[in-house]
């Protein structure tokens, strides 16, 4: 018989629905039947498209006597972090510092009041290699909490006193009453330009030249730690040393996902990480969040490059998640599955089935080509994951780009036209052959902060590619590596339409406040900081994609909701969590810009700008305050904050700002436009004197823009730097040279 989580829309918490478990979701009805039978909690967090929680679940979940253990002892509940990533960030803490590591699953015992008294990540079933077993601690646990109780609550509440201490002393260690002056600004710059050099020198000293990356094994695509480099070269200039060497990182670590497994060779996207230095063996789910950064990542390559091949990526991209992850109404899903059917029918999973091919496979369905790509995607009879400790892999290939077509064309006697027409015909007889697999499932929650960032990145996919055909897209002379078939899309449309979803379906515009999650209807759960930021900043990228100013005018006000909610006014920063809620024993800040970044990081850099385009009152010192509450964080490790970082580095500039007049669809308009987005350059406020009702808008926020109109009806520019404008320009080599 199904459990309680039947009835829930997560998908993640569907999947444990028939486990012999008794499971209840989070919130007062467990939290009150733990106080009413004095039992402790067994918190169970991951997510839908996780392997690992696979694993557990199929090992320890489904198991009748081990579940026969916690439904006796404990009060079993599982949570989706995805839908509460406030409640996860808690924990997670928790389990860091108690164990020196975290991750999904995330399994975390509790008072009945909620307070973590022991917490791990994956544990087997049973006892290992000289590791307790699953059912080994649960048994330990309840025998500790009916002999030992009172220490357990002891120490459980010393916890919760450390938390909040963290709370205190580490995102935000230093208290100062309001209205206290700011650090000295020369003290601040120095601050700063001591952790941005500090920065680089760990990012230069970890970065792999062989395989790109930072570290070791595992490689996980870290976004914000890319941005911050473009910024470096942004700020210190493409042709000096440090700009060059950052571009150079950058650039080649995203040459080096691209040509490995970590990069669907067939379909486009990224999977979530590489289990290995090469980028070849990934854990094969699919993140949005991913998507979304790793695209602005792409672009942003192209633009300090001139290659072309990273804005091809960035398109595949695009058309994998155009494809795969948008609903029929337009929002963004989440994620698809690791692990998928062997066979149609069967209900033997297996991790990254869709996505990997044997030798034979690939035989048969490429005939006389198959030598031909095989050669160029690394393929081996037996297989070519060389490192399998858990014998996923044994004879399969996941496919890789180990040379250059150049090379494979001239090893086939070919030229590179021919190469490339016999590359992509292979391409596509293995798509249609990888279409009749089963496919990994999709976790169909629509995430507010998710969206955001996808948002983001399609505008600046329209700010750089336009919607033009992409010529000559499977490799040039000369270029690095070949990429997938990506596909025309209308990129500011996506974009949009995602924003109108999530202004109807996921805002209340009476009470301003939005929504974490929509799945079958809009969820019950509230926005955290994360989805104010993110979304935030994906309507300021696509008001100066479009400049459709109601983009601007809701950015606005969700600035003013997301200070109301979050804001710490005696620290300065967001807390993750509004307050109010009795079940978070403690608000925290993010600190860490990790797989997505922190929504202060993301925050600070939304106030910068909306100072910059709209002069909001108290922005910039808010900006400032923002950066100054984590301030022990990015001064003692700076690469753990790289976000936080580039708006630092913001906060020092004076406001740079370009205003076109003119129809934004006009092709005049978007000349001057496209110039503004032809190469990596310092950061600039992008505003539209329409002449009509926007334009009257942001008059009314700054007056200077009330006289600003196209000169002779063609567009016109307006550069105005250090709160002085230059002459208006209407022509695109005009406006270059005054950019330089």
């Amino acid at each position: 018989m199904p459990n309680r989580l039947a009835a829930e829309k997560s998908p993640y918490l569907r999947q444990h629905a028939d486990n012999p478990v008794d499971w209840l979701p989070w919130g007062d009805e467990a939290l009150a039947r733990a106080r009413a039978e004095q039992k402790p909690i067994f918190l169970s967090i991951g997510y839908s498209t996780c392997h690992w929680c696979h694993v557990m679940a199929h090992e320890s979940f489904e198991n009748p006597a081990i579940a026969a253990v916690l439904n006796a002892h404990f009060v079993p509940v599982k949570l989706d972090r995805e839908e509460r990533p406030d409640l996860d960030r808690v924990y997670m803490t928790y389990v860091q510092h108690t164990t020196g590591h975290g991750g999904w699953p995330m399994s975390v015992w509790l008072t009945p009041d909620g307070k973590p008294f022991y917490g791990g990540t994956y544990f087997p079933p049973d006892d290992r290699q000289g590791r307790p077993g699953f059912q080994t601690v649960l048994e330990a646990i309840a025998r500790h909490w009916s002999e030992q109780r009172e220490k357990i609550l002891s120490g459980a509440d010393e916890v919760v006193a450390a938390l909040q201490r963290y709370a205190a002393e580490g995102p935000a260690h230093e208290i100062k009453p309001e209205g206290a002056p700011a650090p000295a600004p020369s003290a601040f710059a120095l601050a700063v330009a001591a952790a941005c050099e500090q920065g680089f020198q760990y990012f230069y000293e970890t970065h792999d030249p062989r395989w790109g990356g930072f570290g070791g094994a595992p490689k996980f695509p870290r976004a914000s730690a890319l941005d911050f480099l473009f910024r470096v070269a942004a700020l210190q200039g493409a042709q000096t040393d440090a700009g060059q060497e950052a571009v150079k990182m950058a650039a080649h670590t995203l040459q080096r996902m691209a040509e490995g497994g970590l990069h669907d060779h067939l379909g486009g996207g990224f999977h979530r990480y590489s289990v290995d230095e090469q980028w070849h063996v990934p854990h094969f789910e699919k993140m949005l969040y991913d998507q979304a950064q790793i695209a602005r990542n792409l672009l942003e390559a192209r633009q300090a490059t001139g290659i072309e091949v990273y804005a091809w990526v960035a398109r595949g991209i695009f058309d994998y998640v155009r494809r795969d992850l948008t609903s029929p109404q337009g929002a963004f899903y989440s994620a698809e599955d690791a692990d998928s059917l062997l066979v149609a029918g069967s209900p033997e999973h297996a991790e990254g089935a869709f996505y990997v091919w044997t030798k034979a496979e690939l035989d048969e369905a490429l005939g006389d080509d198959a030598a031909f790509f095989c050669a160029h995607y690394g393929v081996l009879p037996d297989g070519n994951v060389a490192e399998d400790p858990r014998d996923e892999f044994r004879g399969k290939n996941v496919l890789r780009q180990r040379r250059p077509l150049a090379q494979t064309a001239e090893d086939a006697g070919l030229s590179r036209e021919a190469a490339v027409a016999r590359l992509l015909a292979c391409q596509e007889k293995l798509r249609a052959v990888r279409a009749k697999r089963p496919r990994p499932s999709r976790d169909d929650k629509v995430i507010t902060a998710w969206n955001g960032l996808m948002i983001s990145a399609l505008a600046k996919g329209w700010q750089i590619l336009g919607d033009e055909a992409d010529e000559g897209r499977d490799g040039p002379p000369g270029r690095p590596w070949d990429t997938a078939r990506p596909a025309v899309a209308p990129y500011l449309q996506m974009a949009t339409r995602a924003a109108e979803f999530i202004e109807r379906e996921l805002y209340d515009a009476a009470t301003g406040v939005l929504h974490r999650s929509w799945r079958e209807g809009r969820s019950n759960i509230q926005g955290f900081a994360e989805d104010y930021a993110c979304l935030i900043q994906g309507l300021l990228d696509l008001y100066e994609a479009g400049f459709d100013i109601r983009w601007l005018q809701w950015a606005e006000r969700l600035q003013e909701k997301m200070d109301e909610l979050f804001w710490d006014a005696a620290r300065g920063g967001y807390f993750n969590s509004r307050a109010g809620d009795a079940s978070v024993i403690v608000r925290l800040k993010e600190d860490h810009d990790g797989a997505e970044p922190a929504p202060s990081s993301v925050a600070a850099m939304n106030l910068l700008r909306l100072d910059w385009m709209l002069g909001r009152p108290g922005a910039r010192d808010q900006a400032r305050r923002t950066v100054e509450a984590f301030r022990g964080q990015w001064s003692r490790a700076p690469h753990g904050l790289p976000g936080m970082l580039c708006a630092a580095a913001l906060a020092l500039e004076s406001p740079r700002t370009v205003v076109l007049a003119g129809d934004p669809a006009a092709s005049d308009f978007r000349a001057l436009l496209a110039v503004l987005h032809e190469r990596l350059g310092p950061r600039r406020a992008l505003l539209c004197a329409d002449g009509g009702a926007g334009q009257q808008w942001l008059a009314a926020r700054r007056p200077y823009l009330a006289e600003m109109q196209s000169r002779e009806g063609r567009a016109t520019a307006y550069v105005c730097e250090d709160f002085t404008c230059l002459a208006p320009v209407d022509r695109p080599d005009e406006l270059r040279r005054l950019l330089g």
